[in-house]
This record gives structure tokens, C-alpha cells and sequence, in this order.
């Protein structure tokens, strides 16, 4: 099984609270094409989030549900049905972001048709015979996930103190959707993480399923970077190279390049848990004044 089971990574305990999902929902009918104004470069990097999420966070949903039977600690599946109400809320309001995108002159169908097919056909369920090779395969897929929310996490903590991005004025309703999103990437960061080192915790398979995921999502983002700007109906030969990607990271308009790499030996490490990064406190600080959160919190409560 594992080699790490004699160095467990050790969680800090004030940063677990009890997760729930939040019914948000968001009116996009006041929301620019570009919502941060004069840079659809960073507009449309971030806008592949709403390509890859719903997807995505359906399958996590989907492995989790598998994974269920094997969890032998109340807590740990509690959080872990947390963790699952949470994404599935999460791919739900990215998912209703496209019919504004194909609205404003930009169609997603082809991208987000390839993106269906990596989560549901090339990651999805085998048919493999019960026994070693099926439960190889789901362990691959929870590891897929914790490397996976390392990097959402990243994003979160990012997009909670992406200052810029208010001082350049964009759209309240595209940042309230990041920020919910985000502060619940962060509340939520240890739970992959958690349940792979219950469930499994090889180093090695942490390592590779690393590699994998890590290579896989660099792929994905720029891939889904060039098909918005190549076409967007506003823009004239539209480009996305990495050094737009490192410019706006130096900018403040999309998460810098150097402390995306110096995450890399952080997840690495074997003595990394998510809980010493980013902020639980932050976190709630943020859901309790989010605008769409607070709605889903009253309407919750008319409805108790």
C-alpha cells in the first residue's frame, strides 16, 4: 500500500469546518463579453474555468460517489458529502455562464464537446473485472482529484486577494461567481487530499497522478485561452501565448507564473497538507458578504 504511513501529513485542526452547498444563482444579462474592461486576454484565460468546471466537477462527483463505501471515519465522509453538494453547485453555476457566452457571439460546443469526452470517456468508469485492476483504477482517479484541487485551491486563495481585478473595474457579478467559488475551493481544500491519504496515500501515485494532472491542466488552459480569443467576434486575430499568460500575472490580472511553480514542491513535499495553506477564516469572511451567497442563505432560511 502506502510508503508515508509512518510521516502523515499533519492538518492544522483550526482550519476544518463542517461544509455545505450554497443554491446560488447569477444574472448575467449586465455582463460585458469582456467583464474586466480593455483586457480580454485575462478575461478569457479565466473564462475557461466555465469549460472545464461543469464538467470536471460532475466527474468529481461521479468518483466520490464510488469512493463512498470505502471511507471508515464519520467525519471524513461527512466531509466528503460536503465536498460532493459543494462541486455539484459549483458545476451548475459555470455550466449556466455558456448560454451568455454563445449569446455575446462566442459558441463554447466545440471545446467544451472535447473536455465531455476527457471527463466522461478517457477518465470515466472501465469495464474492468471487480478486484485489484477496478479498485487500481478508482484509486487513480481520487489521486487525479487531490493534485487536481491542489491547484483549485491555488486558484481560490488567489481570487479571494486578486485586488487588480476590483481596481480595474470588472463586472461584480463575474467576481461574485470567482469569489463564492473560490472561498469554497479554499474552505474545502483538505477533503481530496484527506480522502487520498485515507483511502490509499502512496507517495509514488501522489507524485505521477501529479505529473499527470498538472500536465493535463497547463494543456487544457491554454487550449481553451486560444479558442476564446481566436474567436471572439470583437477581436482581430486574437492570440494567447505564455508570455501574455506571464505579463498579466505580473499585471495582478491572472495568478502569477512564479508562485504557481513554487506551489509545485509545496504538494510534493511529503510533509504538505492543504490546511497550511490559505485561509479558512478569509474563506467564510468572504461567503458571509458575498452577494449570491447571502441570497442563498435567505432564501434557505424562507424556506426552513
Amino acid at each position: 500500500m502506502s510508503n508515508t504511513k509512518a510521516r502523515r501529513p499533519q492538518p492544522v485542526a483550526s482550519e476544518h469546518i463542517p461544509l455545505k452547498a450554497r443554491n446560488v444563482s447569477f444574472s448575467w444579462e449586465d455582463t460585458p463579453l469582456h467583464w474586466l474592461p480593455g483586457d480580454p486576454f485575462s478575461t478569457h484565460t479565466i473564462n475557461v474555468l466555465h469549460l472545464l468546471l461543469p464538467a470536471g466537477e460532475r466527474w468529481f462527483v461521479h468518483v466520490y460517489k464510488q469512493v463512498l463505501p470505502h471511507i471508515r471515519d464519520e467525519r471524513l465522509r461527512e466531509d466528503v458529502l460536503g465536498f460532493i453538494g459543494q462541486e455539484a453547485m459549483h458545476s451548475q453555476a459555470h455550466d449556466e455562464v455558456l448560454p451568455h457566452l454563445r449569446e455575446q457571439g462566442l459558441d463554447p460546443t466545440p471545446y467544451t464537446a472535447q473536455v465531455d469526452w476527457l471527463f466522461e470517456k478517457l477518465l470515466g468508469d472501465r469495464t474492468l473485472p471487480p478486484g485489484r485492476a477496478r479498485h487500481w483504477w478508482l484509486m487513480e482517479r481520487v489521486a487525479l482529484i487531490a493534485a487536481i484541487e491542489h491547484y483549485t485551491a491555488f486558484l481560490g486563495d488567489w481570487v479571494l486577494n486578486a485586488r487588480e481585478l476590483d481596481r480595474r473595474g470588472a463586472d461584480p457579478t463575474m467576481l461574485d461567481l470567482l469569489r463564492w467559488h473560490g472561498a469554497e475551493e479554499v474552505e474545502h481544500r483538505s477533503v481530496a487530499f484527506d480522502l487520498f491519504e485515507h483511502v490509499d496515500g502512496c507517495y509514488r501515485r501522489r507524485v505521477r497522478t501529479w505529473a499527470t494532472a498538472f500536465t493535463a491542466l497547463v494543456f487544457l488552459w491554454q487550449r481553451g485561452a486560444r479558442f476564446f480569443m481566436e474567436n471572439d467576434p470583437t477581436l482581430v486575430g486574437g492570440r494567447a501565448t505564455f508570455r501574455d499568460f506571464h505579463r498579466a500575472g505580473r499585471a495582478g490580472t491572472l495568478p502569477g507564473t512564479g508562485a504557481m511553480l513554487r506551489s509545485i514542491p509545496r504538494y510534493l513535499s511529503r510533509a504538505y497538507h492543504p490546511s497550511q495553506e490559505g485561509s479558512t477564516a478569509q474563506a467564510v469572511a468572504y461567503l458571509a458578504s458575498s452577494p449570491a451567497a447571502r441570497a442563498a442563505e435567505a432564501r434557505a432560511n424562507g424556506a426552513a
